[in-house]
């Protein structure tokens, strides 16, 4: 009898063992590698009917993304789970695998959400175990200069050192592109992905960055704002972690004030807001230790599956409203300022700052001082407006020749059509006017921005297989902010399109000199405004060279495709004969 009962503590131990992830096994020092979260989550799934672990795409690295999924009814079929009026939350890890909290908390969360039989009816868990699997092999623990643990831990660039929270819409890595697959696949109304800060010392071992309210649609923004980041903030005060802004700190330290994030659509919040889906980026504090940074972001994973749990019909609700109103809405922003008159107060609790003489250099270097606590109230501004925004037209064409635009725009659940026929169409098209680009390359391009336009209205030759991508579909607001190039991430701004600003013949000046007078003696509207143009500009009067180009570029010869972006819009809604 003895030793019948000690055979079964002994397998009750085992199987509590096998269950421990490779961070518990650990004593809470290190976290998982790729492999073994992978087996664990493989584990998992054989072990639980209502778990299944899916593949998507392939990554730089070689490998497929992974996606744990946990359905109560064991409904693995997200078409299937959308009627069935069930909302999904996808949590999102390793996107910076040296902030790997997300990675050993998801595992925790699964197993015990499996093991104690709660995965909750009206949500379907969907988890990424380590979306940057290139950066996760790439292992050490150096390269986060100022974090506390774990001993060695991922990094920040993938395998072609590309940030993954700056590729969302340009889509330089495969990466990306599976990340995409996943999210257009499942279509989650919440979506989290886990980070762990840099910068000021502070009390806090969480900060949380949600979707910026202004630019969330309003529906949901009221839902976020009035109920949703309350409760979490409630929720994780309960669990005895008390939360804050992300700290984006005005100046030196927090005191001076903390300002919102605006997320643009290269970085997964701010490309979950152009479908509708409302993003947190919870960032756990770099300087905490690393257990307490598993621990807070496991609790507040856990009170995101509690919350949604609680308003899932709401959320849901929200959603459909918000999608029926993206489809009609006629003006859409496309960049953002910050309203620096219009500010809040929020508590704080926080180190005191000052500063002591350097070790290394002898000069004055700033330290915070953690046996001096403060709770204050510091300024925060976190109202945005818009500072460009334009119409929709009826529909953008967009020439056959521009693949990956289009291949991008189907990716992400926009209806495209094809012209059946060679027609033509009087368009408004955009003479790039004028834009600003960087001076050294960031994330491999070198951006454009500050975008100015010249709309003119042309009647356009377009050509059987041209695609028309029409402005009525709950995808709006991602084909706009893509399409339109004054938009901050436009695939104009990511170079897409850079082959359009190169003239590709040009002239002889000593031929081009008889040409030209030839053309003023014939064309009397052009030669006044050649002479109007010499009045109002004495540079332009002494430089020969500028006077005979400006005839040029106001003349038949003169390319009509230099400059002009290459998707128009459609502003009436005529009858097309597509395919």
């Amino acid at each position: 009898m003895r030793n019948t009962f000690l055979a079964l503590l002994l397998f009750f131990s085992l199987q509590s063992t096998a269950q421990q992830t490779p961070y518990e096994r650990s004593n809470k020092k290190e976290t998982t590698t790729y492999n073994a979260a992978i087996a664990y989550y493989e584990t998992l799934a054989k072990t639980y009917p209502k778990a299944k672990l899916l593949t998507y795409g392939s990554t730089d690295f070689g490998k497929p993304l992974h996606l744990l999924v946990l359905s109560s009814d064991k409904v693995f079929d997200p078409a299937v789970i959308r009627k069935n009026n069930k909302r999904i939350l996808l949590i999102n890890n390793g996107i910076h695998p040296g902030e790997p909290e997300g990675i050993d908390a998801s595992m925790m969360l699964a197993r015990d959400l499996l093991k104690g039989d709660k995965i909750p009816k009206n949500v379907v868990v969907c988890i990424i175990p380590i979306y940057n699997i290139d950066g996760s092999f790439n292992r050490r623990g150096t390269s986060r200069a100022n974090q506390n643990g774990p001993i060695a831990y991922g990094f920040r660039g993938n395998s072609k050192n590309l940030d993954l929270n700056r590729d969302f819409i340009k889509t330089d890595s495969k990466n990306s592109a599976a990340f995409q697959l996943i999210f257009n696949t499942w279509q989650p109304e919440i979506f989290v992905d886990t980070h762990t800060s840099n910068g000021a010392d502070y009390q806090y071992v969480m900060t949380l960055i949600p979707t910026q309210k202004d630019k969330l649609n309003s529906i949901l923004s009221t839902y976020l704002t009035k109920t949703l980041v309350p409760d979490l903030y409630r929720g994780m005060e309960k669990k005895g972690y008390a939360m804050v802004p992300y700290v984006n700190s005005i100046g030196q330290t927090p005191e001076t004030g903390i300002t919102g994030f605006i997320e643009s659509p290269r970085y997964s919040t701010g490309y979950t807001t152009l479908h509708n889906t409302i993003g947190f980026m919870p960032e756990t504090h770099m300087l905490k230790s690393f257990d307490l940074r598993v621990d807070a972001t496991y609790k507040l994973l856990q009170t995101y599956v509690d919350v949604v749990e609680r308003d899932a019909n709401l959320i849901g609700e929200n959603k459909r409203k918000a999608d029926e109103f993206v489809t009609k809405q006629k003006e859409f922003p496309l960049e953002w300022a910050l309203n620096k008159n219009l500010g809040d107060s929020i508590p704080f609790k926080g180190f005191e700052a000052g500063k002591k003489p350097s070790e290394l250099s002898g000069f004055d270097r700033l330290y915070y001082d953690r046996n001096k606590p403060f709770t204050k109230y510091i300024k925060q501004w976190n109202n945005f407006e818009p500072s460009v925004s334009i119409q929709k037209p009826v529909a953008y064409i967009i020439p056959k020749a521009w693949d990956k635009a289009i291949a991008l725009l189907k990716l992400n659940n926009v209806k495209v059509e094809q012209l059946e026929a060679d027609v033509k169409l009087n368009v408004e098209t955009y003479y790039i006017g004028d834009f600003k680009t960087g001076t050294r390359p960031y994330e491999g391009h070198y951006v454009h921005s500050t975008v100015k336009v010249n709309p003119v209205k042309q009647t356009l030759q377009y050509y059987a297989g041209d695609y028309v991508v029409y402005t009525n579909q709950v995808s709006n607001r991602y084909i706009i902010e893509t399409l339109e190039p004054q938009a901050t991430d436009s695939y104009f701004n990511w170079n897409f399109f850079d082959s359009i600003l190169d003239m590709k013949e040009h002239y002889s000046a000593y031929i081009f000199e008889d040409t030209a007078a030839e053309l003023l003696k014939n064309n009397p509207a052009l030669k006044a405004k050649l002479y109007e143009k010499k009045a109002a500009d004495t540079v332009f009067t002494k430089n020969g060279s500028a006077q005979l180009e400006f005839v040029y570029k106001n003349s038949d010869y003169y390319e009509k495709t230099h400059n002009r972006y290459p998707v128009a819009r459609l502003l009436s809604n005529v009858k097309l004969n597509l395919k």
